[in-house]
């Protein structure tokens, strides 16, 4: 596996791949590997001859307050983890390498970027939609792979790529999770014994909505209330950033069910902001 860190050197590599015919996939990652980070690997490791994972503590995805400084980082575990899962090249950026003094040009998808985590994060997407298009014009991928369990994230990439006429496919995968259904993020290494054996509560409550919806429940508020009444109960420490049932490609909030709606949630329990989601069926 090759390491890189310069930009220029990765873009002219995978140009180099590009003209022998090889197909790219890319995993854009802020690093601190966990199983969920390792099924993007292995998806991308499927789909195309060239695997390209960039491992980046994005500065300007963070807002202030926001935990920066102290984001979980292990490089070394890192690229043991990627190299172990078929990964071609690992792309370590510096923030002076990504960003130079002069830089003046955001990448921003404001309608869909307004809701959500962008109530209490109102810049995090124009960051993440501004290193992840530099990262498509270094890697230039035929297809990239991001979680579902930053399902907005996701949806504004892919409004990015389409409006932009970007030629990079863009996948999402299904969340991993633990065994008792907590959502595996690096951010879970903040919790505290009580606050993790709360935190697998927001899953349920993601549960029990769906097996309303699925009971022939459509009303939204009445399930948004049954999920606020399951953390009163079982999640007393947390506290609420957003929950919202919205329609999954458009993320429009949804009054009464008609057909799958999205169901989202951020919670902050402790030193973590927790985020999770599920479909919701109807009967």
């Amino acid at each position: 596996m090759k390491i890189l860190t310069a930009p220029d050197e990765l873009q002219q590599t995978c140009l180099e791949w590009r003209a022998r015919g090889l197909s790219v996939a890319l995993v854009p990652t802020m690093g601190y590997y966990h199983d969920g980070h390792v099924s993007l690997m292995r998806h991308a490791r499927e789909a195309a001859q060239k695997v390209v994972v960039s491992l980046f503590v994005n500065p300007t995805q963070f807002g202030p307050g926001e935990d920066l400084a102290t984001y979980p980082r292990d490089p070394e575990r890192d690229a043991a983890i990627a190299e172990s899962n078929g990964v071609d090249l690992l792309f370590m950026p510096s923030p002076e390498d990504m960003y130079s003094p002069a830089h003046a040009t955001w990448v921003e998808v404001p309608e869909l970027s307004r809701t959500m985590c962008g109530l209490s994060r109102p810049t995090h997407f124009r960051g993440v939609c501004t290193v992840v298009l530099k990262l498509f014009m270094l890697a230039q991928p035929a297809i990239a792979f991001f979680g579902q369990k930053d399902w907005q994230q996701a949806a504004i990439l892919k409004r990015m790529a389409a409006d932009l006429n970007v030629p990079t496919a863009i996948r999402t995968c299904p969340i991993v999770r633990e065994k008792d259904g907590l959502a595996l993020s690096s951010r879970n290494v903040y919790l505290t014994q009580e606050e993790r054996a709360q935190a697998p509560h927001l899953y349920q409550s993601l549960r029990l909505a769906a097996e309303l919806a699925a009971s022939g429940e459509t009303d939204a508020r009445r399930l948004m209330t049954a999920i606020r009444e399951h953390w009163k109960t079982y999640l007393p420490k947390a506290q609420e950033d957003y929950l919202t049932i919205v329609e999954p490609d458009s993320l429009a909030p949804v009054e009464t069910l008609s057909g799958p709606a999205l169901c989202a949630l951020a919670v902050r329990l402790g030193k973590a902001r927790l985020i999770d989601n599920m479909l919701l069926k109807t009967a």
